[in-house]
């Protein structure tokens, strides 16, 4: 059961750590030169009923980086929408030399 009371999926961790993936659209990643390990960030999924459920990561100012994998989006966005809540810390930002799709770590504390 999380801190908040709301119990999560049998399948789900309370604390984890996540990529981060799709910074190549939309021009996210103009938003990595700015951001540094340590850094919260917020976890938002996509209204009921927007097909995949996916949860986007954001920084503080509200831009979108990105979203954590479906697997998780799978679990996380059901939960959080029943109230679950969610803390992000940035880990580690990589340079160019590592595939977007592994260039953000995130740890996620559930609850």
């Amino acid at each position: 059961m999380s801190a908040a009371g709301i119990p999560l999926p049998p399948r789900a961790a309370r604390v984890f750590r996540s990529t981060v993936h799709g910074l190549p659209f939309g021009g996210r990643m103009r938003h990595l030169p700015r951001i540094r390990s340590g850094e919260p960030l917020v976890l938002v999924p996509d209204p009921p009923g927007a097909g995949m459920e996916t949860v986007w990561v954001h920084l503080l100012a509200g831009d979108v980086v990105g979203h954590l994998p479906n697997e998780i989006g799978s679990w996380l966005g059901p939960w959080m929408r029943r109230g679950g809540q969610t803390r992000v810390r940035l880990l580690r930002v990589g340079d160019e030399s590592v595939p977007s799709w592994k260039r953000l770590l995130v740890e996620v504390t559930c609850g």
